[in-house]
């Protein structure tokens, strides 16, 4: 049997383990659905037919002969390229580092093939994970952003190339490529899955997530990927034992959730607003929570650190090739290196300063409701759009999910956030699950 394009991650594992088809049966598929959208949405930095049916024919190989099988046998899964990936180029969308190819693999891609995914390529990313876009478009209509820096992962789930892709989030660029694409974009808490391999931008902000077609998908893969490395000195503690179990499981009772608006409201667009008065009255039982005063500065103090962060580690590439490096990241670095020590230590101080604001609302509600993005996916390909809706959550390193519930009045996704309590990343899925089903599909923001 041919598998369909498009499949979810967990139809796909369970068809080759079942026997329904084989992995390079499911590798293929993928590939001809990457021929075919590949020259409109230019997802991929690199893509080698060769290499991945060679993984499948491994992987298929490996269950003739009896041996277990992990949970992600045969699935393909696209890797952002700032992630090192043995034996692909990993080039972190510069020029500068054209033809870099990594000897080892990230420890996200170890975990990946440990659990049997086949590592379909590369995807592509704005230039050094920052605001200057790449070549990828939005899958619903390439006149439009597909969000970034993650635009590759996003887009290629979202055209059915792969059932799912790995990214990473400094500001927002995990869960509003998410939205944009109309997919579902899971950032575990900081430091959850480590970052060993990967391209640092700002440490104390950097933080990995998964796209995905279901919230079931993104915590199949979240269970094989999180945990401790010792190369991270972020993921000391961590483990992921349990996760896939609670996020599927049905919740004791229902789930409260908070609307927050966030310092970041003004710059919602009014149909974005209207949509979650809509998303709002579905659900039920939302209490809308303001945040105090002292959130108000958010923008500014993470700004503060990614800029310095930012500077230290990858303002060598302007100093190397300033040619070859965008205004916008020069920009960036110059600003960086001409905040004081004194202000980047204050800027940091407000991390703990307001997650423990954030406990407050945590110790009575499950998760917090937010949009994802201002609006749509806004036209144009000069600019990834704004990140403002992402900022907080991933300067208090909370984990942090996208769902694709809504459709904006320019017929393109628009997508819901939720925000679970750092560390409770188990929870959260599980309440953003009994969201997904509770909420009627026909619930559409261009009906407001």
């Amino acid at each position: 049997m041919k598998p369909a394009v498009g499949l979810s991650a967990s139809d796909a594992a369970a068809g080759v383990a079942e026997g329904a088809f084989t992995a390079e049966q499911l590798v293929a598929v993928c590939l001809d659905r990457a021929d075919e959208t590949e020259p409109e949405i230019q997802a991929w930095a690199h893509l080698d037919r060769e290499q991945a049916l060679k993984q499948a024919r491994a992987l298929d190989a490996h269950k003739q002969r009896g041996s277990p099988l992990g949970p992600l046998h045969g699935v393909p899964v696209a890797i952002k390229d700032i992630i090192d990936t043995a034996g692909m180029p990993t080039e972190n969308g510069t020029p500068v580092d054209a033809g870099r190819r990594p000897r080892k693999d990230a420890a996200i891609v170890r975990r990946l093939r440990r659990a049997g995914a086949v590592i379909l390529g590369k995807s592509v990313t704005t230039e050094l994970a920052y605001f200057h876009p790449g070549k990828t478009r939005n899958p619903h209509n390439p006149e439009h952003t597909p969000g970034g820096s993650s635009s590759g992962s996003a887009a290629a789930v979202a055209a059915g190339v792969v059932p799912l892709a790995i990214g990473s989030q400094t500001n927002g660029s995990m869960i509003r490529p998410a939205a944009f694409c109309g997919v579902v974009g899971f950032k575990p808490g900081f430091g959850a899955i480590p970052r060993t391999g990967v391209m640092a931008a700002a440490p104390s902000l950097d933080q990995l997530g998964i796209f995905g077609r279901s919230v079931a998908d993104v915590a199949l893969t979240a269970e094989t990927v999180i945990g401790a490395d010792d190369e991270d000195a972020a993921s000391a503690g961590q483990s992921a034992g349990g996760l896939y179990a609670v996020a599927t499981s049905a919740p004791p009772v229902r789930p409260a959730i908070a609307f927050v608006k966030t310092p970041a409201w003004d710059r919602a667009e009014p149909a974005t607003r209207a949509a979650f008065e809509e998303l709002r009255t579905a659900i039920g039982e939302v209490d809308e929570v303001p945040l105090p005063e002292v959130f108000d500065g958010v923008l500014d103090v993470h700004r503060v650190v990614m800029a310095v962060e930012m500077a230290k580690s990858l303002g060598g590439y302007v100093d190397k090739a300033p040619e070859h490096i965008s205004d916008a990241f020069k920009g960036l670095v110059a600003e960086g290196r001409a905040v004081s020590a004194y202000d980047y230590l204050a800027a940091r101080d407000w991390q703990s300063i307001l997650s423990s604001g954030l406990d407050a609302i945590f110790d009575r509600y499950d998760a917090i409701l937010t949009p994802s993005a201002p609006g749509e996916a806004p036209k144009g390909l000069e600019s990834t759009g704004d990140p403002c809706f992402c900022t907080l959550w991933t300067f208090c390193g909370t984990p942090a999910i996208n769902l694709p519930l809504m459709t904006g009045k320019g017929g393109l996704p628009l997508g819901a956030q939720l925000v679970g309590r750092k560390g409770d990343d188990a929870r959260l899925l599980r309440t953003a699950r009994w969201l997904a089903d509770h909420i009627d599909d026909a619930v559409e923001g261009d009906d407001t």
